[in-house]
C-alpha cells in the first residue's frame, strides 16, 4: 500500500462528512442516521440530497449523484481527488504528505492552482505593505474618507497597488516563474520591439508602465530581431486601493482595484481580476468567507452590488451582508446561497441601473426557490453612503422595513406605467407576467395575481385567463430524476445485509467466536451462504451489484470504495440511504423466501414458453415439461402458504 493511499485511508476515518458537507449545504436531521438538505449540484425544490452519518456517503435522489466526502469536495470545489484529498486535511487539520496525480495534465493543472493561490497571498501582503509607506498615503485618505478604520481594513485585507509597472513583478519573480505570473491575471505584457517600433504611431501604454517598459525595451530592440523580441510583463493594477475577493474557504483568489487616478488614461474606475485557474466571477460571492456563520445563525443574506457597500454594511455590523463580485448576480452564485439559507433581502442602487439588475436577481432567486425582500434606500443613496451619512440605526429601520419583492414589482410597474388608461394597464401587466411566470407555486400565482388585479384595477377574471396563457407557455427546467432499477423489497434486505459486512469490517465492530461463548446473528454471513449456496441472485437486475459485495475485499474498503460501475453504485447509496428497519434474521429469512419464490415463477415462465413452443408435438420432451409445470405449481404454492416474511413485490 501506498503512502498516497495511506495518507487518503487516515483523513476518511477521521472525517466527518456531515460536518464537511455542513459546510456547503444546510443539513436538517432526517431520522436516525441520515441528514438531508438541498441538492448543490442540481436545482430542486424539495430536500433530496442526504447524507448517512454512520456510513458517511451521501446520495441525491434527484439527480442520482453519490459519493465518500472526497467525490463531494472535489466535486463541489472543482478540483481533482488528490487535491480533494489535501483540502479535506486541512479542514481537519491533519499535516499534509505529498499526494500522486493519474496523470501528468492533472499534476500540471493541479500544481498551478496551488502557486496561483500562493502567488495570490503573496500579492496581497504586497498590496497590505504599501498601503502602510508612504506611497499609500493617497490611498489612506481615500480609505478614511469613506470611513474604513483599521479594523475594517485589516479584517478585508484591504491594500495599494503602487503607482508603477515592475515592482510587483520584481517582487514576486524572485519566487515564482514567469509562466505564473501571466496565468494569474496580475499582469499584462507587450513585445520590447512593438514598443519601440510603434510608439511613434501612437501606441497608447498606461502611463506609470509606458517609461518603465519603454526603459527596458531599448537595448532588447536595438540588439535582437524582431522574432526574438523580448516580451515585457507589468503590472495590470497601479495606483489603485485594491480589494482581496475570496473563496468561500477564506483564500485570496483575485482582486478589484479602485483607481485613485483622475487622469483619462488610468482606465476604468473599477479594474475587476480576469478569470483564471483559481478564479470564475460567476461562482463567487463577495465576503462569503467573513459571512456565512452570521447567514446560518440568522437564516438570511443582505445581498448589495459593490465591494464597498458590501465592506461599509458589514462594518456597520451587519455580518451576513455579500455581493456579487465583478459580475450580475449569477444562478451559480444563487445556488451557492442557497446552501446557506433560502431567505435574502436584496438592497442595490436605487438608479435605473440598480432597478434594472434588482429585476434581474429577483427573477433568478424567485426561480431558486428563495424568499426575498426588497430594501430600497432614497434616491441618490447607495448602501454605503446611507450609512456613512443617516448611521447604522437607520440601515437597520429600512432593513426592518423592507418590501415583499412583489409588493415592490408591483410599485414599479405603477411607477412606469401609469394605469389610468388601457394601454397602460396592458404595459404594467406585460411587465408583471413574466415575474409571476418565474413562480413555481401555483398557489402563490394565483395569490400574487389577485393582488395584482387589485392594485391596478383589472378584473381578475381577465388576469387569471392572461397568467393561463402565460402559464402554458411556461418553460421550466426539470430534474432528470435518477430511474431506479425495478428491485424486490427481497434483493433490498439481502443487498443491506451484505454491505453491512462491509461496514462490520470497516469499523471492526463484529466479534468472533472466540470473543463470545455463542456467535451474535450476522446478517451478511447468512445473506453470504444462502446466496452462494443456491445463487437465487442469478438472472436478477441486482446480480451485478450482489456479485460484487459477495466478493472480497480489504478490511479498509468503504462501500463507496466498492468496483462498481456508476449505475449499481448510486443503486447501492440509494438502498442503504433508506436503512428503516432492523436487519433481523427473520427478515433475512423472509428475503430468502422472497427470492425463492421469484426463481420459481421464473423457472415456470420458462417451462410455459417452452411448452406453448412445442404445442401439438406429443413428445416425451412435452410429457416432462408438462410434469415439471405441475412441480413448479406445487413448490410455489407450498412458498406462498409457508411464508410469514416480508412480501417481494416490486418496490
Amino acid at each position: 500500500m501506498t503512502d498516497s493511499v495511506d495518507f487518503k485511508e487516515t483523513v476518511k476515518q477521521q472525517a466527518d462528512i456531515v460536518r464537511i458537507v455542513g459546510d456547503y449545504v444546510k443539513l436538517k436531521k432526517a431520522g436516525a442516521q441520515n441528514y438531508s438538505g438541498l441538492c448543490p449540484f442540481h436545482n430542486e425544490k424539495t430536500p433530496s440530497f442526504s447524507v448517512h452519518a454512520t456510513r458517511q456517503f451521501y446520495h441525491c435522489f434527484g439527480c442520482g449523484l453519490s459519493g465518500d466526502v472526497f467525490s463531494f469536495v472535489q466535486k463541489i470545489e472543482n478540483i481533482t481527488f488528490p487535491e480533494a484529498v489535501r483540502a479535506v486535511a486541512q479542514k481537519l487539520g491533519i499535516a499534509l504528505s505529498k499526494v500522486n496525480f493519474s496523470s501528468p495534465a492533472e499534476a500540471k493543472e493541479a500544481k498551478l492552482r496551488t502557486v496561483l493561490l500562493q502567488l495570490h497571498e503573496r500579492a496581497c501582503a504586497f498590496f497590505q505593505e504599501y498601503l502602510r509607506r508612504p506611497e499609500g498615503a493617497h490611498a489612506r485618505e481615500y480609505l478614511a474618507g469613506r470611513g474604513l478604520n483599521e479594523e475594517i481594513i485589516k479584517a478585508f485585507r484591504i491594500g495599494y497597488a503602487p503607482d508603477s509597472g515592475f515592482l510587483l513583478r520584481d517582487r514576486l519573480k524572485e519566487e515564482y516563474p514567469e509562466e505564473a505570473l501571466r496565468e494569474s491575471g496580475l499582469f499584462s505584457w507587450k513585445n520590447s520591439f512593438q514598443l519601440s517600433a510603434t510608439s511613434s504611431q501612437g501606441l497608447q501604454l498606461p502611463r506609470s508602465a509606458s517609461n518603465d517598459i519603454v526603459e527596458q525595451a531599448k537595448p532588447e530592440a536595438s540588439s535582437q530581431k524582431p522574432e526574438a523580441a523580448v516580451q515585457a510583463i507589468y503590472s495590470k493594477f497601479r495606483n489603485r486601493v485594491m480589494f482581496p475577493i475570496s473563496n468561500e474557504a477564506g483564500r485570496v483568489i483575485a482582486f478589484t482595484g479602485r483607481t485613485l487616478s483622475t487622469d483619462e488614461k488610468a482606465g476604468p474606475k473599477y479594474l475587476n481580476s480576469p478569470e483564471t485557474a483559481i478564479y470564475s466571477k460567476s461562482r463567487v460571492l463577495f465576503n462569503l468567507d467573513q459571512a456565512k456563520e452570521s447567514i446560518r445563525k440568522l437564516d438570511y443574506a443582505i445581498l448589495v452590488e459593490g465591494q464597498m457597500d458590501c465592506i461599509s454594511v458589514f462594518a456597520a455590523g451587519f455580518h451576513n451582508v455579500i455581493a456579487s463580485s465583478g459580475t450580475a448576480f449569477t444562478e451559480l452564485q444563487a445556488r451557492l446561497l442557497g446552501r446557506l439559507t433560502k431567505n435574502v433581502v436584496v438592497n442595490f442602487d436605487p438608479d435605473t441601473a440598480g432597478a434594472k439588475a434588482t429585476e434581474r436577481t429577483l427573477g433568478l432567486l424567485v426561480e431558486e426557490e428563495f424568499q426575498v425582500k426588497v430594501l430600497t434606500l432614497e434616491a441618490g443613496f447607495d448602501p454605503d453612503l446611507f450609512i456613512r451619512r443617516k448611521g447604522k440605526d437607520a440601515y437597520a429601520g429600512a432593513l426592518k422595513n423592507s418590501q415583499k419583492y412583489f409588493d415592490y414589482l408591483i410599485e414599479r410597474a405603477l411607477f412606469q406605467f401609469p394605469v389610468r388608461s388601457a394601454v397602460g394597464k396592458v404595459k404594467a401587466v406585460n411587465y408583471l407576467l413574466p415575474h409571476i411566470q418565474r413562480v413555481p407555486s401555483r398557489i402563490v400565482r394565483d395569490e400574487l395575481a389577485r393582488e395584482m388585479a387589485q392594485k391596478l384595477g383589472i378584473d381578475s377574471s381577465v388576469l387569471r385567463q392572461e397568467l393561463k396563457h402565460a402559464a402554458a407557455n411556461r418553460s421550466t427546467a426539470s430534474v432528470k430524476t435518477l430511474a431506479e432499477v425495478q428491485i424486490t423489497d427481497a434483493e433490498r434486505i439481502l443487498i443491506r445485509a451484505l454491505a453491512s459486512a462491509t461496514e462490520m469490517q470497516i469499523s471492526e465492530v463484529h466479534l468472533s467466536a472466540r470473543d463470545e461463548a455463542e456467535e451474535e446473528f450476522d446478517p451478511a454471513r447468512q445473506a453470504q451462504f444462502v446466496l452462494k449456496s443456491e445463487s437465487l441472485h442469478h438472472g436478477l437486475a441486482t446480480e451485478s451489484l450482489i456479485e460484487v459485495l459477495l466478493g472480497s475485499w480489504s478490511e479498509t474498503m468503504h462501500v463507496t470504495d466498492l468496483p462498481l460501475p456508476e449505475g449499481d453504485r448510486n443503486l447501492l447509496a440509494s438502498i442503504l440511504m433508506k436503512e428503516d428497519e432492523e436487519l433481523s434474521a427473520e427478515r433475512i429469512d423472509g428475503a430468502v423466501r422472497g427470492l425463492r419464490r421469484i426463481q420459481l415463477r421464473r423457472k415456470l415462465e420458462r417451462v410455459q414458453r417452452e411448452l406453448q413452443a412445442t404445442r401439438g408435438q406429443g413428445t416425451s420432451q412435452v410429457q416432462a415439461l408438462l410434469e415439471e409445470k405441475v412441480r413448479l405449481k406445487r413448490a410455489l404454492m407450498d412458498a406462498s402458504l409457508a411464508d410469514e416474511g416480508p412480501a417481494a413485490k416490486p418496490a
